[in-house]
């Protein structure tokens, strides 16, 4: 049985041995480095090249974001999943933008972790944070439970969140550094693979995923 190839990305030392015991109690799991500064574990993680990434926020020399982007960009196969202290109600959407495929915030119980790289290691997508005063959001299930023929890719999921929360294909475009001649392919190419006609039934599936809130 293959083992997927994991890296963490944690300063909170007391967090980051829990996620090292919890995940290596996994079958399919080998954690191959863990890093406490964000710098050091980009450089380890485009050197490895691991299947899944597990990274903080507010981490020292660098930023969870910037080594999301940077690795979104030249891994375009390793997942990530985002963890952090700090959720709050748009953090989500602004991580769909990225690219990361899961987010949990560290509010949440350690079995909702483990759920979230289970899901994201075996091809779904995970979101579910706690804010205050706020209930969770719904976490997004694996395709296995609610199925498109062929999966949203990382652009097709960030324009279709442009397109559910009401951009034009222009604003999308700016915002992408696209072409809006792309963004309409893309724009086609989603209603095709979520099977819908119409702008309404696309934000309705977007909001039921959780990708975006009304």
């Amino acid at each position: 049985m293959k083992k997927q190839r994991v890296v963490l990305i944690d300063d909170e030392t007391v967090f980051r041995q829990l996620m090292i015991m919890a995940l290596g109690r996994l079958p399919k799991v080998e954690i191959i480095g863990d890093y406490l500064d964000g710098q050091e574990g980009l450089y380890a993680c485009l050197r490895e090249k691991p299947d899944l990434l597990v990274v903080d926020l507010f981490l020292p020399s660098m930023h969870g974001f910037d080594i999301a982007r940077e690795v979104r960009l030249q891994l375009p196969e390793t997942r990530i999943v985002v963890l952090t202290s700090h959720a709050n109600e748009t953090l989500p959407s602004q991580l769909v933008g990225l690219g990361v495929h899961g987010f949990v915030a560290k509010t949440e119980p350690l079995k909702v972790v483990i759920e979230a790289v289970e899901k994201v290691m075996s091809g779904g997508l995970f979101f579910a944070s706690s804010t205050p005063g706020k209930p969770p959001l719904s976490p997004l299930p694996a395709p296995a439970v609610t199925p498109l023929k062929n999966p949203l890719t990382p652009r097709e999921l960030e324009v279709a969140v442009g397109v559910a929360s009401g951009m034009s294909s222009k604003e999308i475009a700016s915002k992408l550094d696209l072409s809006v001649r792309t963004v309409e392919k893309h724009r086609a190419n989603i209603m095709d693979k979520v099977e819908v006609r119409e702008v309404a039934s696309l934000v309705r599936w977007c909001v039921q995923q959780g990708l975006i809130k009304v």
